[in-house]
Order: structure tokens, then sequence, then C-alpha cells
């Protein structure tokens, strides 16, 4: 009997042994990347990060997150890129604690992940209010880890009007854009789907709930807090300071963000030129998804 009872515990040992072995033995399928980045205590920043090679580093538009790269981030990748999208703080996964939500704020978040992932020599891509946020990042941060700049469509130099800059929104409009984000958000975001292409069946009907499903995550107080900051935020002074090359996305149909936005920056930027989207409005990297890629990875490499 105590025969048998010690040969049964031998048994158990030896399978429990062989177990931990084979787990022990098991090749990891994940290249150990983060998926999310605290950069303050509490607070952390999705990460999309895929590929090898030279750093595209992509920030999104309002309220996007770095969904929205869905078709950059393969397509690159197997150009041989490492493509990194980053989600600012209160937009798609990232955390999204009471604060601040402004570019001060938006580009140190950036200046920590760029850090804690040891990025170098990194072309830094923005897209609309995103657009606007790496212009900030490169004159608060003289470029640090960043070789080249994209911007997609941006809201900048400046998003709204101003004395001396008839450009872009009006006061009025701007204030009745953030109340709406705090009275009526779903409509509002609703209305970006017709508004986003340069015309009706710009991109399909499957592709607008999906950019408006990616919107609807964003908390709200973030989308109220971050379209403030971006109605005050003036860039023109900015603009001579930044050296290093530039390449400028932009739609000519936009609604959203008028082509004379795009020649503002060209003008500004002595190092700049400007990739015309003849056939876009707003949803440039997904109407002319294979050209935007193409002309991404053109000027990454140049």
């Amino acid at each position: 009997m105590k025969t048998g009872i010690k040969l049964i515990g031998l048994l158990i040992a030896l399978i429990g042994t062989t177990a931990i072995y084979a787990q022990g033995k098991r090749v990891p399928a994940s290249a150990g990347r983060a998926e999310f980045i605290e950069v303050e205590k509490g607070v952390k920043l999705h990460v999309t990060d895929i590929g090898d090679g030279t750093p595209i580093v992509l920030i999104h538009g309002w309220p996007l997150s770095d969904a929205m790269y869905e078709y950059q981030y393969q397509s690159l990748a197997a150009k041989g890129f490492r493509v990194i999208g980053i989600s600012l703080r209160g937009f798609g996964a990232s955390s999204r604690p009471y604060g601040k939500y402004n570019f001060d704020v938006f580009s140190d978040d950036i200046k920590v992940v760029l850090e804690k992932l040891q990025i170098k020599d990194a072309t830094l891509g923005g897209f609309s209010m995103g657009g606007a946020v790496v212009l900030h990042y490169i004159t608060k941060y003289k470029a640090a880890h960043i070789s080249k700049l994209a911007l997609f469509a941006a809201a900048a130099p400046s998003w709204k009007q101003r004395s001396d800059y008839p450009y872009g929104v009006s006061d009025a409009d701007a204030e009745g854009l953030i109340k709406a984000t705090q009275t009526n958000r779903q409509d509002l975001i609703a209305g970006f789907g017709a508004a986003f292409p340069a015309k009706e069946g710009g991109i399909t009907k499957n592709q607008e709930k999906w950019l408006e499903s990616i919107n609807l995550q964003a908390w709200p107080y973030a989308i109220t807090q971050s379209i403030t900051a971006l109605s005050n935020l003036d860039l023109r002074p900015e603009l001579s300071k930044i050296t290093i090359p530039v390449a400028i996305f932009q739609g000519t149909q936009d609604k959203l963000v008028p082509y004379v936005l795009a020649e503002q920056l060209h003008q500004g930027i002595r190092n700049s030129y400007i990739v015309k989207f003849e056939n876009s409005g707003h949803a440039l990297f997904v109407e002319e998804a294979e050209k935007f890629n193409t002309e991404l990875e053109k000027f990454a490499r140049s």
C-alpha cells in the first residue's frame, strides 16, 4: 500500500516537472513590445508598434486615436519601417485622467514615449489636430528624437482666424463646435462622416462607421479641453524655428482644414514642400491611402 502511494506521488511529481520544463522551453510569440507606456504615475498611453527598421511615429487627429492609421501600419512595416502610433491621453485606449489636455501636455507625453522606446532619427507625422501637436513638439523640444516632420491636413499654424490671419474657422464657429462637444457630441461626430471625404462616396459607408466608432471612444472631457486648447493655439511665431525637412500632405478638397492652411505652413517653414492630394478631402489617409503611404515612404527614405 505504502509502495503504491509512493509510486503515485512520484508520477505526479514527474508530470509536474515535465509540464514546467515544457513551458520553460516555449519560445515567446510576441516581440516584447509594450502596448501601453506609462508617461506619468497612473497615466498610460496606448501604442501600436509594428515592424522593424527606421522609425515612423504617427499622431492622430481629433477626436480619433492611433487606430486611424490602420492602412498605414502594415503597408509601411512591409516596406522596412518600424511604425509607431501613439494615442494621446484621453483618446482611444489611453488613460483618461482628470487634468490638463493641452499641447504642452501632449508634447511632454510624446517625449516620454520616444525616450522609453529609445527612438532616434524618426519621421514624426501628425494628422489634423495631431499636426498642431507635432509642430508644437518639434519647437518645444528642438526636434529631439526626430529628423523629419510630416504634416497631414494639419490644423495649423492657427486653426482659428486672428485679427491678422483671415484663414480657418471664425470665433463663432469655434465656440459653436466647443459647445457641441458638451451638448450634442454624438450628432457632432456623426456629422464628420459626411464632411471627411472630398465628396459623397469618397470613403465607403463602412469606413465612415469605422472612423465614427473610433471618434466615439474618446473621453468627452478630453474632446472639449483639447479643441479649446487648439482654438487658443497660434504657432505662426514658431514656424521659423523649424530646421528639419517637412512634408505637408493636403487634400485640395478638404472641407474641414482648407488648403490655404497648407500654403501658410509652407510659407512659414523654409525647408518644406507640399504634396497635393487632388482626389481627397480631410480623409486623405483613406481616400488616397496608396499615394499617402508611397509619399510618406519616399519622404522617410529621402
